[in-house]
């Protein structure tokens, strides 16, 4: 421990401007316009502003989408900055499943080692350097590593090992789903034990990595709400609504409490949240649903987000540098048909009520005015390759409607199980072949081929190397990829 904080501490004088620069930029990111952003004075009209489709804005002063005054959205002001440099090393991310909650059965999972990424770490960190990709999601295992406040996070070190050898940033999560035993989510000691093993775990990857850091504290709290709270698919197994909005609230909470933690470790530490984006719709015969299918879209959706802001419930000390990067998730299956209990019913491809991806993009982005990434998205199997095009495509849209998207999470790396069966779902860059004892990896060309075409077309200014590992795409190059290509939003984008 003496070893860490003498690192931590050799590493706070050696960045001391660093960390100045980062802490004047995040003042004016609160205090005067966002970039990519300008100052005006009206406020938005009432009900005036659509998106295609008929995503329609809120009519009401209490329920706007469009971001405050101050923080309204210049549309072309993005693409008039192309030399900007993105946050992260490179455009296209990745990610391995880290879920590790108590199921249905009452049995923890590990999705680690059911995936046997702890046995293939550097075999499946080798492969998302040869394609190109810098960045991964990689996942802590909250209830393995806190045994009632004593940590051992020695199962990070293949990890952090492996993603410093391939060049890799890691943006780390701190609670995917799971939670250690002897806590209750409710409680303030789960906050207050959240922010002290986030410290902790802050400390122990800061003083092993280089610089820039990520860190992810919560994973999904607005689908962890639902899963254990309404749903009583895993711990705490309540079901009810109103379970879910105190669970909802006690999670932001806590990821509040953690975002503060860590940073008094790395005051320049940049936070990631994910949580769904949706497009929920009522049945075509059942119009007395519409207002309840509207609130899941434009209201519930951006709670824990609005809540992370400082805009709903400020006193638990929500701000925008809290909140930081937003991180939607985008599935085929968040466009739903509303159902009034269990999970809504995912829309056909060629329903008329899809919404064109780089709409709810926009949607989110219109809100808050901070950086994005697409934190997760992929589909399965054959539809695989044809799924990155689209959502590039619409990545590529959402880019020259204004939004400062950073980059694209393709997740996950390798293949994974589905959670209520034991079928793999076959949604990775690799998918896994149980041989013997053994989940071998086999890489799965038509969507590798797919996202190497992506990569040397986006980079293709810049390109110096055929070799995309060598020279992946980055967020300059797919700025100038975005104004080139004159993209707009499809509605059958997938």
């Amino acid at each position: 421990m003496e070893h860490s904080q003498g690192l931590f501490k050799s590493r706070i004088f050696r960045y001391t401007a660093i960390s100045l620069l980062f802490k004047v930029l995040m003042t004016l990111s609160v205090t005067a316009a966002p970039p990519y952003a300008f100052t005006v004075g009206e406020k938005a009209s009432k009900g005036k502003q659509s998106f295609r489709n008929e995503l329609k804005f809120p009519t009401t002063d209490n329920l706007r989408i469009d971001a405050p005054a101050e923080r309204r959205i210049l549309n072309d002001s993005l693409l008039s900055n192309p030399a900007t440099p993105g946050i992260f090393p490179s455009f296209f991310m990745s990610g391995f499943e880290s879920s590790s909650f108590l199921w249905k059965d009452k049995k923890r999972r590990n999705l680690i080692k059911e995936t046997e990424h702890d046995k293939y770490v550097f075999e499946d960190y080798k492969m998302l350097h040869d394609l190109g990709i810098r960045v991964s999601r990689e996942g802590i295992l909250w209830p393995m590593v806190d045994v009632r406040g004593a940590y051992d996070f020695s199962s990070l070190d293949p990890m952090i090992a492996a993603a410093n050898k391939n060049q890799v940033s890691v943006i780390w999560e701190m609670c995917h789903y799971g939670y250690p035993d002897d806590l209750d989510p409710f409680s303030d000691e789960f906050v207050a034990r959240f922010a002290a093993y986030s410290k902790a775990a802050a400390q122990y990857i800061i003083a092993r990595t280089k610089p820039p850091y990520f860190f992810s504290p919560i994973n999904e709290i607005t689908f962890l709400s639902f899963m254990g709270a309404e749903w009583g698919w895993v711990a705490p197994y309540t079901k009810t609504k109103e379970d879910r909005f105190k669970l909802r609230i006690n999670l932001c909470k806590a990821a509040i409490a953690a975002v503060k933690a860590i940073r008094t470790v790395e005051p320049f530490a940049r936070m990631i949240h994910f949580d769904p984006l949706v497009n929920v719709v009522a049945p075509r015969d059942r119009p007395d649903q519409q207002h309840a299918a509207w609130n899941e879209t434009f209201v519930d959706t951006f709670v824990a987000w609005d809540i992370l802001y400082g805009r709903l419930h400020p006193e638990l000390g929500g701000s925008p540098e809290i909140l930081d990067i937003v991180g939607p998730n985008c599935y085929w299956f968040g466009q739903m048909e509303y159902r009034t209990s269990g999970p809504h019913q995912p829309l056909e491809e060629n329903d008329d009520r899809v919404v064109p991806a780089a709409d709810l993009i926009q949607l989110v982005w219109s809100k808050y005015g901070r950086p994005m990434i697409i934190a997760e998205t992929g589909t399965f199997a054959e539809k695989r390759p044809l799924w990155l095009k689209d959502i590039v495509e619409e990545s590529l849209a959402a880019i020259n409607k204004g939004v400062d998207l950073q980059g694209i999470c393709l997740f996950p790396a390798v293949d994974m199980p589905d959670w209520h069966t034991p079928k793999w779902l076959r949604n990775g860059f690799a998918d896994i072949i149980p041989k013997g004892d053994d989940l071998t990896r086999k890489i799965y060309k038509p969507y590798v081929s797919q996202l190497i075409k992506w990569q040397r077309k986006l980079n293709k200014v810049h390109f110096k190397s055929r070799n995309v590992s060598e020279d992946p795409a980055n967020l300059a190059d797919v700025i100038e990829a975005a104004k080139n290509s004159k993209k707009l939003p499809d509605k059958d984008w997938h």
